[in-house]
């Protein structure tokens, strides 16, 4: 088994390189310049970085035998994962290695900002003894509020149940069984910050999160609350923030991560109530020691023929499988947006229904493929094809797939259902042909919908009232907002209709009241297709 080439291009732990002496040599390539990892690459078989080498698709291609890209951390931002995927090389990272380390921070922080003990201790160090001016708050019997309830936020509220803390979390996608064993209560964004007097982040940053506590949400704290960042810039508004702590709209915030990165803004880590530190969540000795560890064995794994813990890529599949589960991809992708647009609350079941040509290892896939578009956008930690199912399965999701001969009228017809706080909701869809799939149902309704763009989905409890059409045109018209196209569902549910609007854009929260105040409508959902 030995004799394997590794190269290790950033510090990793002594506890790291012993376990890579397994299987071979751990050649040190440290601030190489992409030239001379070009050339050291040819015969290479496994590869680790950090954060601080730039793995790039000319060094990817320049490789004659590479099997496995390791990253010792979470992000894999600096490594051209395409260009390795194209290349059939399996790219890892390390994301639990510093949960830890993270979650001990985070609570780091709520402590100093409750105290303030940074403030004291300069006031100190400067000479002055400043007792009263520094009173804090005590901790226990308060609530803190968690925004993600991954790997890392549920390591928090564990840990803040332990300082006798109240938590309530918001998490849209995680299961009600996995809230009640951290001892938490679920609750909406808006419930939750308005109950917390601590807020703490911990969602990924994607476009649905950038910018999720902006000044609505900062308006809805508790003035004496403190606001705690240690997940990733840009998930918190910053001029908001800053403009909020400023006016006393909330008391303070704990802030290890900006959306400068290293270069934070000036204005708002000069303020006396804004305590910071420079992106240290990870940087315990531990947390370096468990993601080298984690890391190498990976390697080792991958080398040794044997499944890597944490794959980032997809690996290959047999062609015949790909060629029918690439042409379904596009169409579970929108049946997982949808689902993710009629906002069910805790999903504790996904189950994928399928006719026609699908076969029960097609539709195993495609459950991957769904998971992906489902979670991805609300999970702290990576989601790609290979993990999803254990990332379904960490958050208390049950998964399950079936073969059905019901059909509806079509050829080829996939059915996503979702067990949720609200209840049961199914879509479906169906191919048509080749690359063009529809969605055919909306819980329980039937329609026949091309998804592109964004739809307005209205139920109506009037259907077919006189004068809806028109009403509905003309408040949407008056916001300068287009009608692309209008859908009215063939059937009706227990005397409720269902209406799918496609409009040039996504309607804002003012708008949409307004459409909700329409005679008949009962409820309304907006869903980018795009």
């Amino acid at each position: 088994m030995a004799g394997y080439r590794i190269l290790v291009c950033d510090p990793l732990a002594e506890e790291g390189l012993r376990i890579l002496e397994e299987v071979g040599e751990a050649d040190l390539c440290l601030q190489f310049t992409e030239a001379q990892l070009v050339e050291a690459i040819s015969d290479a078989d496994a590869l680790i970085v950090r954060s601080g080498t730039q793995i790039t698709a000319p060094i990817i291609e320049a490789a004659g035998q590479l099997k496995v890209i390791a990253r010792a951390g979470v992000g894999v931002d600096n490594v051209d994962v395409a260009a390795a995927t194209r290349r059939g090389i399996l790219v890892v990272n390390c994301p639990t290695g510093n949960t830890i380390a993270a979650a001990e921070h985070t609570i780091a922080l709520l402590l100093a900002a409750a105290r303030n003990i940074p403030q004291a201790h300069s006031a100190l160090k400067a000479g002055a003894w400043e007792r009263k001016r520094f009173i804090g708050h005590q901790v226990s019997g308060k609530t803190l509020g968690v925004i993600g309830l991954g790997k890392i936020g549920s390591e928090v509220a564990r840990g803040a149940r332990g300082l006798g803390l109240q938590i309530m979390a918001y998490d849209p996608y995680i299961a009600p069984e996995h809230v009640a064993s951290l001892g938490a209560q679920i609750g909406s964004l808006s419930e939750v910050l308005a109950a917390a007097d601590f807020v703490t982040v911990h969602t990924a940053l994607t476009e649905e999160t950038r910018g999720l506590i902006s000044t609505e949400q900062l308006e809805l704290m508790k003035p004496e609350a403190i606001l705690i960042n240690c997940a990733r810039g840009g998930i918190v508004d910053e001029p908001a923030l800053l403009e909020a702590l400023r006016m006393g709209t909330i008391a303070g915030a704990a802030l290890d991560v900006f959306a400068g990165g290293s270069e934070p803004n000036p204005e708002l880590i000069a303020l006396d109530n804004v305590i910071v530190t420079p992106h240290l969540g990870a940087s315990t000795a531990e947390a370096q020691v468990n993601v080298a560890v984690d890391a190498a064995r990976q390697v080792v794994d991958v080398l040794s023929g044997q499944p890597p813990r944490w794959p980032v890529n997809m690996p290959s599949l047999p062609p015949e499988i790909l060629a029918v589960v690439d042409q379904y991809v596009p169409l579970v992708a929108t049946l997982a947006k949808l689902h993710s647009a009629l906002g069910m609350g805790g999903v504790s079941r996904v189950e994928l229904r399928g006719s026609g040509e699908l076969s029960a290892d097609h539709l195993v896939m495609l459950t991957r493929h769904f998971l992906v578009t489902l979670l991805a956008p609300v999970v702290d930690e990576p989601v790609n094809y290979v993990n999803a199912m254990a990332v379904a399965e960490d958050r208390g999701i049950q998964v399950a797939q079936s073969k059905t001969s019901t059909a509806r009228g079509y050829a080829n017809l996939i059915e996503a259902i979702i067990e949720a706080d609200a209840g049961t909701c199914s879509v479906a869809g169906a191919l048509l042909q080749p690359g063009e799939g529809r969605v055919v149902e909306i819980d329980g309704f039937e329609v026949e919908l091309i998804p592109t763009g964004v739809a307005l989905l209205i139920w109506n409890a009037q259907p077919g009232q006189p004068g809806f059409v028109g009403r509905l045109g003309t408040l949407l018209g008056d916001a300068g907002i287009s009608i692309m196209g209008i859908q009215v569902a063939r059937n009706e549910i227990e005397g409720q209709g269902m209406m799918v609007v496609r409009v040039a854009e996504a309607l804002g929260s003012s708008l949409r009241e307004q459409v909700v105040q329409l005679p008949g409508v009962t409820r309304t959902e907006i869903v980018n297709f795009d």
